[in-house]
């Protein structure tokens, strides 16, 4: 399993049973010895989580000029690669927004914060949704949220009309593709017909492989279906908040998403009827100033199977002391993290 995990000791395992069979046997023993240093060096990078090091439930702290919101994890080669929105306020009170990116091997040390979108009021791109692997390449689905002219005197203002999904692709998990437009109404729709969407979640049919739906907040939570990532069809909403994630767990959908305030969670067989588990999962809100006002986007990572971890981790952000509409929406925002053994009951660093 640990083997065929990696992409590097799978392609290196390939090429070893090629040489082989075509009678180039020095080359491929060559291999063998370079898929064993692969593999060895994969379980030395693959650390053992100890959650007793975590000594706050706060990964990223916002503060008066800072923001970091709407986190998403890919866990890969025991390196957790977080991404997230990171909001600047900049000297002159303009306002950007940007997709970034810091990675971490004991959710405890993190590299620095790396910005991979471009700024621009007119896109701020962020809330990346997650990734998926697909055609030999890594996926990110992630939204615009114009907001052109905006200094922190308006704050808070939300994003306009205008915003829409993409994806970009990477190779690598760190160096990203420019954004393209995700047109999950069909390519007759146009991008002014499209509609304000944000918080894109793309997911494997777990029924049909090659079958992707995307979810996304209009409506409540909207969803399309596509079999190359390019044309969709729509098919319809349900009532849930933004941020959708959905797993697929024990042959059902559970989706995670947020309302007001707090994380819902809800499954289904099918993706049209839905059961709530949980409608108003706080966490430690109420011992937390920093997340006194909003706890949302919450997003689910199933690493249940990994020896290392053994857990589902939520990512998620809280702002406060203020609510967002009382300011703390581009500022005061902060990444927290939490962890649970069945999606219902959960804990934290106290």
């Amino acid at each position: 399993m640990l083997i065929m995990s990696c992409l590097r000791c799978k392609n290196i395992y390939l090429q070893c049973f090629t040489k082989l069979k075509s009678g180039a046997f020095t080359a491929g023993i060559k291999i063998i010895v370079i898929g064993f240093f692969c593999l060895f060096s994969e379980l030395l990078v693959a650390q053992k989580i100890d959650f007793k090091n975590l000594k706050s439930p706060i990964l990223f702290k916002g503060d008066s000029v800072t923001a970091y919101r709407d986190p998403m994890v890919q866990y890969f080669n025991g390196t957790f690669y977080l991404y997230f929105t990171l909001v600047e306020t900049e000297n002159d009170g303009k306002i950007y927004a940007y997709t970034a990116l810091s990675k971490s091997k004991d959710l405890v040390k993190w590299s620095p914060i790396r910005k991979l979108t471009v700024k621009d009021q007119n896109l701020d791109f962020s809330s990346p949704g997650n990734i998926i692997r697909y055609n030999g390449k890594w996926v990110m689905s992630l939204q615009t949220y114009p907001r052109p002219n905006y200094t922190a005197n308006q704050m808070p203002r939300f994003g306009s009309g205008d915003a829409r999904l993409y994806t970009m692709s990477s190779d690598n998990l760190e160096n990203w593709s420019s954004p393209k437009l995700l047109q999950v109404k069909g390519k007759d729709v146009s991008f002014e017909k499209m509609g304000r969407m944000i918080d894109p979640y793309l997911v494997e049919d777990k029924n049909e492989k090659g079958k992707w739906w995307a979810f996304y907040k209009q409506n409540g939570a909207s969803r399309s279906f596509s079999y190359d990532l390019e044309n969709w069809t729509y098919q319809g909403n349900i009532p849930a908040g933004e941020n959708v994630c959905v797993l697929v767990e024990n042959n059902e959908y559970i989706m995670v998403h947020s309302p007001k305030n707090g994380i819902g969670i809800k499954k289904s067989k099918d993706l049209a009827t839905w059961q709530d588990l949980e409608t108003n999962l706080i966490l430690g809100q109420k011992d937390w100033l920093w997340a006194k006002g909003r706890i949302t986007a919450g997003y689910v990572l199933n690493l249940k199977n990994n020896g290392n971890i053994k857990r589902y981790l939520m990512f998620f952000h809280g702002s406060g002391p203020k609510t967002e509409e009382e300011g703390d929406f581009d500022k005061n925002a902060s990444i927290g993290m939490a962890w649970s053994n069945d999606l219902i009951h959960w804990d934290w660093s106290k």
